[in-house]
């Protein structure tokens, strides 16, 4: 297997628009290879002291670790919470042919 530098970033958003917006934002900017958006999502969580149970839309970002600074600062701008979920979990093998794509796509970020 070839090394790789791909990981996938986890993220959520309030809902499926949310997400469509961030994810076309992070392609447009070649943060990111791909998107995928999956509602239906519940999540629980403390936050400022109480537990919430929210709905949300689950986003896998597909892209490569030296885009991951961009990303940060993307987010920053394009998600729409205060404090955005952002997890990046390393690749260690995949089919060559798609770590190929995931590079060329996010070889020239304009972020």
């Amino acid at each position: 297997m070839p090394h790789t530098d791909a990981i996938v970033v986890l993220t959520t958003v309030t809902s499926a628009d949310e997400a469509l917006t961030l994810v076309r934002g992070l392609l447009e900017r070649r943060l990111i290879a791909c998107g995928t958006v999956l509602p239906g999502a519940r999540s629980l969580y403390r936050w400022q002291g109480k537990i919430a149970d929210e709905q949300e839309t689950f986003v896998l970002l597909k892209t490569r670790a030296a885009r991951l600074e961009g990303l940060r600062l993307a987010f920053s701008e394009l998600h729409p919470y205060k404090v955005p979920e952002l997890l990046a979990l390393p690749v260690s093998a995949g089919l060559e042919k798609y770590l190929e794509w995931i590079d060329g796509e996010t070889s020239l970020a304009l972020a």
